[in-house]
């Protein structure tokens, strides 16, 4: 067995993360092994804390510590606006824009029946449960501008049209653009220019 055989793991799973690919994983794991008590140790401690107590909001989908995260705990939220949204990375992006004061509501994916997405693979059922028991006024559909997300906005349109109303996001959202990856102000023009949804 090589002396290093362990390095040459962890550079391996470090490049299984998103946008890292080799090169960008090995040069890392050697600036973090350069910085051993000030980066490594405190991310592998991080990481086995992370790994025991990360769960999902059981009400919303969101990720946190809790079954409940902060957002749904927040009666302050409870503003009667529901802002759907295709991935926690998503709802992130939202809080980060600081634009949005309701709940959310992640659907783990979007509708696709190349992958095998189905409606009961996402969390469409809990969406319509939680028009049923929450005060929701208005449902915002903030789905990324992409064929998967413009056909899962039509069917959730769909199937909850008459319950409250609908509106998505406008201005500022390109086509085949994903949230994730837009600065704050083009989400807060986006959030503020939402439109009904016809």
């Amino acid at each position: 067995m090589s002396d290093t055989d362990e390095i040459e793991h962890l550079i391996a799973l470090m490049a299984r993360l998103p946008g890292m690919g080799p090169r960008s994983a090995r040069r890392a794991v050697l600036h973090m092994i350069r910085k051993r008590e000030l980066l490594l140790k405190p991310l592998a401690d991080q990481v086995g804390k992370v790994a025991q107590t990360a769960k999902e909001c059981l009400n919303c989908g969101n990720v946190g510590t809790s079954d409940i995260c902060q957002i749904c705990a927040d009666n302050s939220r409870a503003n009667g606006q529901l802002c759907v949204v295709e991935d926690v990375s998503d709802l992130w992006a939202m809080e980060r824009a600081q634009a949005f004061k309701g709940r959310y509501h992640v659907l783990g994916g979007t509708l696709s029946a190349l992958d095998g997405m189905g409606p009961d693979e996402l969390r469409i059922p809990g969406l319509i449960t939680r028009l049923e028991t929450e005060a929701v006024s208005e449902v915002i559909l903030a789905l990324n501008a992409t064929v998967e997300g413009t056909t899962t906005m039509h069917y959730i349109a769909d199937q909850i049209e008459d319950k409250v109303t609908l509106t998505s996001l406008a201005q500022g959202v390109p086509i085949g653009g994903e949230l994730d990856y837009l600065d704050d102000g083009t989400i807060t023009a986006a959030l503020n220019s939402r439109r009904p949804l016809a």
